[in-house]
């Protein structure tokens, strides 16, 4: 099995190169401790400060919530590794220095539990006010099972956001750790992979799940979950996350009830577990929502979709739900509450029983058809045998198919012949009105538009569209702006199409034609222009556009491009006498 790709470069430095990668990313608001991996706002104000940390991994977790109204500080492990006591109190002897009292916020795993335990005692000896709360929203595992315990898992960060908000508001300790703790105790997170986590520096891909099998209850270091099953679909997982959710319930006066029901306010956070695109996690996003709305009968205010609390890259995604019914204000107020953590994402709260997105905006018909659109006035003589002339256009069109045929056979797919064809029977059947240019070249479009099909369709029907919207915003029509128009709708070819002269297409007479007419006014003359260029690409060994990109310069070299030809024939049609 290949080794798995990873950008890095040597795995033991990977967090030390990742910290200063965030270094110079926020050189203004980030400054870290030395000696060891820990990251602090640059300017702190007194407050209660909040430290959170744990293993590398579970980006942006935990140093993207730095900023006001979130962390204080982050305290970086080793790769899903838990970070040292020393490195603990280090950070807490930071925050504390001035005398301000520090709230250590932990996920519940055993190594982060002992080590930031140990720390906070030790600031404690050392006379500084430290306070740790274990943050354990896993609903994988059953509240019975050993001592253990739940998780800490991705709702974690909602309790940054909320404690980190109560103190930069100048909430004391005790308030902050109380709404730390209430936040706890109104949520739960489940977990499904895909795949499995692959950590930098492994010798093998993880693959232990295969392509019909995923995870649910997978735990954020690749920790086996409560099951294995065949793959769901985004409303079978998010219907399997949210009743395991809600059936392992929350505590309130010392009794298990569901985590929500009927009725309750919810805040769904929904977290890509790092492998996972965002249309994925919208299309999961979705899934989530209809269950707990139309499901549930709950309704979802808050809805938070993207990268919260990853597994490096892990395939698969997380829903934490937190039940606002009842709440006090302030929790709200401080979910709610602006932050400079340049990892959150502001929540746009929808504050009515209907979201105001939910109304579709009314489709608005087009208001220049050809009953309607403006026809300049025509200069005399300046509108002379529309008919005539493109009578003359689509005969030649018609005739020359099988020469056509045979080149685009050679050059291309071997349809541009029947294409053009059909295009022009379709111009004789009549119906085109001749009257004015404006609305002539509009219905030509129509026409090719409804007949012709393909690219070279596609690209005439853009030019006599461009044609007609020209020549409806002149004051006035002559053959000067009709040589302009056309130079404007050949131009237009060129635009959307995206090939230009020497590309080995239609436009290598196109172009040129259009200028001479533009300069001359004259058919004839124009007509040699574009004859001329499409000689040319019988002699060029290379295409840039179309089918004929493919070719060898064997295969092209003698053989005009089709498209160009046809250009050529239909105005040398057009200016026979």
């Amino acid at each position: 099995m290949p080794a798995p790709k990873k950008i890095i470069n040597d795995p033991v430095d990977a967090v030390a190169e990742f910290v200063q990668g965030l270094l110079k990313q926020f050189p203004n608001t980030m400054v870290k401790l030395q000696n060891h991996n820990v990251l602090f706002k640059a300017s702190c104000k007194a407050q209660v400060q909040l430290l959170s940390g744990g293993g590398s991994g579970h980006e942006p977790s935990h140093a993207g919530w730095i900023g006001d109204g979130m962390l204080t500080g982050a305290i970086l492990g080793g790769i899903f590794a838990s970070p040292s006591v020393a490195a603990v109190l280090g950070a807490v002897r930071v925050a504390g220095a001035k005398g301000d009292p520090v709230l250590l916020i932990v996920k519940n795993y055993t190594g982060d539990r002992l080590n930031f335990g140990m720390a906070c005692e030790k600031a404690n000896m050392e006379g500084i006010n430290c306070q740790m709360v274990v943050v354990a929203d896993d609903c994988a595992i059953e509240r019975s099972k050993g001592i253990t315990g739940a998780r800490g898992v991705a709702g974690t960060v909602l309790v940054h956001k909320i404690a980190g908000a109560a103190a930069d508001k100048g909430k004391s300790m005790v308030e902050v750790c109380n709404l730390a703790k209430l936040v706890c105790s109104r949520m739960g997170t489940l977990g499904v992979a895909l795949d499995a986590v692959t950590v930098p520096g492994a010798a093998e891909v993880n693959d232990r799940l295969d392509a019909n099998t995923i995870e649910i209850g997978l735990g954020i270091h690749g920790e086996a979950g409560m099951h294995q099953s065949p793959l769901l679909t985004a409303d079978g997982m998010a219907k399997k996350t949210l009743e395991t959710i809600q059936k392992h319930g929350r505590k309130i006066d010392g009794k298990i009830v569901p985590m929500f029901g009927k009725g309750d306010t919810i805040c769904l956070l929904v977290n890509n577990l790092g492998g996972s695109s965002n249309f994925e996690m919208s299309i999961l996003a979705n899934s989530a929502v209809k269950v707990m709305e139309e499901g549930y009968e709950c309704t979802v205010t808050r809805l938070l979709v993207g990268s919260y609390m990853t597994s490096f890259n892990m395939h698969g995604a997380s829903l934490t739900v937190l039940n606002l019914s009842e709440a006090p204000s302030e929790l709200l107020a401080c979910l709610d509450a602006v932050t400079s953590a340049p990892a959150w994402i502001a929540v746009d709260v929808c504050r009515g029983e209907v979201r105001p997105s939910a109304a579709e905006i009314p489709e608005v018909s087009g208001t220049e058809s050809k009953d309607t659109i403006a026809k300049p006035p025509l200069d005399h003589g300046s509108w002379t045998n529309p008919q005539e002339l493109m009578t003359k256009a689509a005969t030649a069109l018609a005739v020359a198919e099988p020469k056509l045929t045979k080149y685009d056979t050679i050059v291309g797919d071997g349809d541009c012949g029947i294409t053009m064809k059909r295009g022009a029977e379709k111009v004789l059947e009549g119906g085109i009105p001749t009257d004015h240019p404006v609305t002539f070249f509009a219905s030509l479009a129509d026409a090719v538009s409804e007949s012709m099909g393909g690219t070279s369709g596609f690209l005439l029907e853009l030019m006599f569209r461009k044609m007609s919207s020209t020549l409806s915003r002149q004051p006035k029509i002559s053959t000067a702006e009709l040589a302009k128009a056309f130079e404007a709708g050949v131009e237009a070819v060129s635009l959307y199409g995206g090939a230009a002269v020497g590309a080995r297409t239609m436009l290598d007479a196109l172009v040129p034609a259009a200028a001479e007419l533009v300069v001359s006014n004259s058919f004839q003359e124009a007509a040699l222009k574009a004859r001329a260029g499409a000689n040319s690409t019988a002699i060029m060994k290379t295409a840039s556009a179309g089918r004929s990109n493919y070719l060898s310069e064997a295969t092209l070299e003698g053989t005009p491009d089709p498209g160009a030809e046809a250009v050529a024939l239909v105005l040398e049609a057009l200016s026979e006498k």
